[in-house]
């Protein structure tokens, strides 16, 4: 199972892919956790990309994607993974495409989590106030400003995915404004689909 998440910020992506790999025992990929462990490893690609962190860059596509073709070529990938916040653009899509033609697997689906955007507010202003109510410090993107940018942001370059992965006949829809039970039922109904 290849699958791709896509929605805005505060979708679920996260909560969803999570049930996945619970279920599914395939890793979730996040290009952050990526990057990190990459770095920590002291990899090549790792190397790169702390090199350009250290001076206070942002990591450039080519190093993401070499750090994402480095992951999935990781033994616990073998039989599938999610792809969670990657790609973000169409030409990180156009790399996946590329990595996984070179191995010669191919994408299962890419799940949108379709919601509407002023209902997102609210989830984010709850999962701040439940991260003070748990004792946690919440997220630093938990505030309706950050989180206007970052919506900004995925409209501007990431929501183009939409129609390239419709195109390809990979893009599946699921409600995300259900309840997590029912996106997670929504979800396993289009993997049987499959």
């Amino acid at each position: 199972m290849r699958l791709i998440l896509l929605g805005p910020p505060g979708a679920g992506k996260g909560t969803q892919a999570q049930r996945l790999v619970e279920k599914h025992g395939v890793p979730q990929l996040s290009t952050g956790d990526m990057l990190r462990a990459a770095v920590a490893a002291g990899t090549e690609v790792g190397k790169r990309a702390k090199a350009v962190m250290d001076a206070g860059e942002l990591v450039s596509d080519e190093i993401v994607n070499a750090i994402v073709a480095e992951r999935i070529d990781q033994p616990d990938c073998a039989n599938g993974f999610i792809l969670d916040g990657y790609p973000r653009t169409l030409a990180q899509a156009d790399a996946v495409e590329a990595m996984l033609a070179d191995r010669e697997v191919k994408l299962d689906a890419t799940i949108e989590l379709v919601v509407d955007d002023a209902a997102l507010v609210g989830r984010i202003e709850k999962r701040a106030q439940d991260a003070i109510a748990a004792g946690q410090t919440p997220r630093k993107d938990d505030n309706a400003e950050v989180f206007d940018e970052r919506l900004r942001e995925y409209y501007k370059k990431t929501a183009a995915l939409i129609g390239y992965y419709h195109a390809k006949g990979f893009l599946r829809r699921v409600d995300g404004m259900k309840s997590i039970d029912e996106v997670t039922g929504e979800i396993e109904q289009v993997l049987a689909s499959l």
